[in-house]
């Protein structure tokens, strides 16, 4: 489980290529200090483990479903990355609950930059912006935001000096693809109406029984 605090960007030092899978070497400073081979790690809003650690760097492993799914399938070398280490059970709880499962991606529609801050448009599936609201919780490349204001396969949020600053959502321009991860409790409140569609429905006691197992 993540927050979308981003403790630190990171910088892809080497990709290594094996068909649709990849070993990504990225350089750190902040996350390696108590970082193993075996714990999460939050790549730009993807959840990868750490197979090995040096002084310097990190590496991890990324199957192809999720180079395909993710803007991970695009980073190069010298690309920044945001990173989140795994929430210790001791931690504080500074954004929202981020499991690193990213739901689709996104391409940056348009960027207005006003005197002290970013409001982004995003356009993405209308599937994921279904499980939106204004003012709720969004992940974008890993980084907890809220929502301005959403619609049918577009929102849009701000983005504060500080998180411009401190993440790679600086960098990001129209035309961009980034990852999305709705909010989790959004996705438990849908499925749980959808159940109770069914039983107003009338449907055989079978079928809900899989739906409720489904949760």
């Amino acid at each position: 489980m993540f927050t979308g605090i981003v403790e630190e960007v990171g910088q892809v030092t080497h990709i290594e290529r094996y068909g649709g899978s990849a070993r990504i070497s990225i350089a750190a400073r902040l996350v390696l200090g108590d970082l193993k081979a075996g714990d999460s790690i939050n790549v730009n809003g993807a959840c990868l483990t750490v197979v090995s650690k040096s002084a310097s760097q990190f590496q991890v492993d990324v199957m192809e479903e999720t180079m395909l799914r993710t803007n991970l399938g695009y980073l190069k070398v010298g690309d920044k990355v945001n990173l989140e280490r795994a929430l210790p059970v001791t931690g504080r709880f500074g954004g929202h609950f981020v499991q690193g499962h990213v739901d689709g991606t996104g391409v940056v529609a348009s960027i207005q930059k006003l005197q002290r801050s970013w409001v982004v448009k995003i356009n993405c599936d209308e599937g994921l912006t279904r499980f939106m609201v204004p003012k709720g919780s969004v992940a974008v490349d890993g980084v907890s935001l809220t929502t301005i204001d959403c619609g049918k396969g577009w929102f849009t949020v701000a983005l504060i000096p500080y998180t411009l600053h401190t993440t790679t959502l600086g960098t990001k321009r129209a035309g961009d693809v980034v990852n999305i991860e709705v909010d989790l409790l959004a996705k438990y409140i849908h499925k749980l109406l959808q159940a109770h569609s069914s039983l107003k429905e009338g449907k055989d006691d079978d079928s809900l029984i899989e739906l409720i197992k489904g949760f």
